[in-house]
This record gives structure tokens, sequence and C-alpha cells, in this order.
């Protein structure tokens, strides 16, 4: 399978990336803030079916062309688009600026918007896009201090998907959700410094690579938690 992930340099995103690349059939475009960790990541993978390319969500417009021309030179089609990056400012909602928020809104939801409507046109019968989101953008699920515009972005996204599930279904392209809680990460740590996840990253990691191999025989425009509790 062809597969794109975006936010890899790191966290989930590195682990789904050697996930599915442990499959010598899978080629992999996974992209990042971070180019050295994007490189030591391809390095890893020890059957040389990843290849990366910095980029940078919040910059979506000025980087637009140079990540067609890459995608589009390397793929004829893809079948999974993995939309993980994402950018957390922890501030409360008074204090925040509106370049701050701007960055979350689009990293998180503005750019994987983005990525969706470039690629669409080469996105196989039958591929999946599977959208990273979070339980703070789910509504009716707790909500913490100083993430208003974090879960707000996470939120947009998860209705997005619902909405493009039905717009792409003439097409066979299944459009899924996963809402995430808490997992060991940088950005969990930073979120909730001195809180301990029930959830790795590379137990995270894994569950994604499976869901977004399989999940489209089971779920189309569906937002599905993924959390053992609180936060």
């Amino acid at each position: 399978m062809n597969i794109i992930i975006n936010g890899g340099s790191r966290g989930i995103g590195r682990e789904v990336t050697l996930f599915l690349a442990s499959d010598v059939s899978h080629q992999i475009l996974v992209t990042g803030r971070d180019e050295k960790s994007l490189r030591d990541l391809a390095r890893e993978c020890i059957h040389e079916n990843v290849s990366y390319l910095k980029f940078d969500l919040a910059l979506f417009d000025d980087q637009a062309d140079a990540f067609k021309d890459h995608v589009y030179t390397r793929f004829s089609k893809i079948d999974i688009l993995i939309n993980n990056a994402g950018a957390l400012i922890v501030k409360e909602f008074m204090n925040i600026s509106n370049k701050e928020a701007r960055v979350m809104m689009e990293t998180n939801f503005f750019g994987p918007a983005s990525i969706i409507k470039l690629l669409k046109p080469i996105m196989a019968k039958g591929s999946h896009i599977v959208n990273i989101s979070s339980m703070g953008g789910v509504q009716g699920s707790s909500k913490y201090r100083g993430l208003s515009f974090y879960s707000s972005s996470k939120a947009a996204l998860a209705t997005l998907t619902e909405c493009l599930a039905e717009e792409f279904s003439e097409d066979l392209i299944a459009v899924n959700c996963l809402a995430l809680g808490s997992v060991q990460t940088e950005m969990f740590e930073a979120a909730f410094p001195g809180n301990k996840a029930p959830v790795s990253a590379e137990e995270m990691g894994e569950f994604i690579g499976y869901f977004a191999l399989n999940g489209n025989r089971f779920f189309n425009g569906k937002i599905i938690p993924v959390a053992l509790g609180n936060p």
C-alpha cells in the first residue's frame, strides 16, 4: 500500500510509521517539522520503504506546491492517509494570542483539510483517510483549562470527518476519526505535567496502524473514542 503520514517525526506518528513500515509491501511518505528526526526515522526502517519530507502544516499555503510535486512524483495513487500532525500551546483562553491560536487551528484543522483536498484526486477506491483527533474535541467529554483552542481545533477535525465521509462515499473513500485519550507523549506531558498516561506511544501507534489498514472494512464517517480514562 501507498501511505502518507503527517506528523511522524516524534511520538505517536513516529510509532505509526515504524509499525506500518515493518511490512515490506508498504511504501510510506512521512512528513513533519523536524527534518533530522525524520531522517533518523527513515534510517531505522530496515526495509528502506520510508521517505520523508519536511513540512509544516501551519505554513501549508507556502509549502503546498512542493508537497504536491513530491507526492505526485512518488505515487500514482494513495491508499491510506493518516492526519496525525498536531500543535499544542497550553494557555487559558484570555491569555492566548491570536497568532498562537491560529497556529493550532492551521496545524490541527486547516492543514489536514488542505492535505485531503490536495490528495483526493489520487486517492484510490477503497482507500482510507484517518484523522487523529482528541477526546478534548468530543462533545460531552471532560474539558481542561488551557486547552480551549486545541480542543476546538480537534472538534473541527472530527466534524470534518463526518462531512467528508458523506461527500466521498460515491468514490468509495472511507473517512474516520480516532479521538485519542491520554498517551504518554511529549504533548501529553506539556498538557498534564506530572501525570502518567495509561498507554504508551508505541501501543497507540500500533493500534492506529492496524486501524488504518483494517478500520474502513467496518467504519465510515465515525468518531471513535480511544481512551481508558481522564484526562
